[in-house]
């Protein structure tokens, strides 16, 4: 029994800190639920981009294409509370300040800059182009699971290989450091198998994207902040998950 607490524990520590919905319930659950719970991220992901799926392909029948894509990321931002793109935007204004300590601070700022904007906003224009591309083709459902399984790997990566910028412990330092090292390994193992699962061969195309998107994010934070922070972690998931079907679209 202990057992399987600790197990629905982890599970409703990465539902509850990759989504909104509201899975705690009277688990009073902790970080370190979510610390266990790291290795299932990319199963969080697939079953988030498995309804995005589902809501393009279902629509596109009956609306355009664009429109329907734009309705199924207006879902996402819905079931996710848009932490993913809030934490792109303030990644993109912090990684251009002047020194370490500025763009730090610009990072716990409320709000938004005309750079932080401007890349919110070509992200959601290519995620959604990108969506209604691939609701056209083979395997659209799976193709946009795989991708956001990819998505949600991508800070497992990144917290793997690279150590919390911040002296304080916020969000973030949950992913990174030894701890649990293992159990990250084999999140980011099980994210780039489910892409393969899904799609086979093709999904070669979506695991590259995204260890792209998460690579630049990583090598930009590394020189700019020696690490990362939960908005750098969050900012790599999303252009991940972007470029992942950028990818399916582009090999449909």
């Amino acid at each position: 029994m202990r057992a399987l607490e600790t197990a629905l524990r982890a599970g409703a520590g990465a539902v509850s800190f990759l989504t909104r919905f509201p899975v705690g319930g009277r688990l009073e659950l902790g970080v370190e639920d979510v610390a266990r719970g790291a290795v299932l991220f990319p199963l969080v992901g697939a079953g988030l981009g498995a309804l995005v799926g589902l809501v393009v392909v279902g629509l596109d029948a009956r609306l355009s294409a664009l429109l329907a894509a734009a309705l199924a990321v207006a879902l996402e931002v819905a079931l996710t509370g848009a932490i993913h793109l809030d934490a792109l935007a303030d990644s993109a204004d912090g990684l251009g300040a002047g020194s370490r300590e500025r763009a730090l601070e610009i990072m716990r700022e409320p709000t938004i800059g005309a750079f932080g904007a401007t890349v919110l906003l070509l992200d959601l224009v290519v995620k959604t182009a990108a969506l209604a591309v691939v609701a056209a083709g083979p395997r659209a459902i799976l193709a946009v699971a795989a991708a956001y399984a990819l998505g949600r790997t991508a800070p497992l990566a990144l917290g793997w290989a690279l150590p919390y910028a911040r002296r304080e412990c916020g969000s973030g330092a949950i992913l990174t450091g030894g701890a649990g090292a293992v159990s990250r390994a084999v999140g980011v193992g099980l994210g780039v198998g489910l892409a393969f699962a899904a799609l086979g061969l093709r999904g070669l195309a979506l695991v590259a994207a995204a260890a792209l998107g998460a690579a630049v994010v990583g090598l930009v934070a590394r020189q700019r902040l020696g690490g990362v922070t939960g908005d750098v972690l969050g900012a790599a998931a999303e252009l991940a998950t972007t470029l992942a079907l950028v990818a399916a679209a582009a090999s449909r």
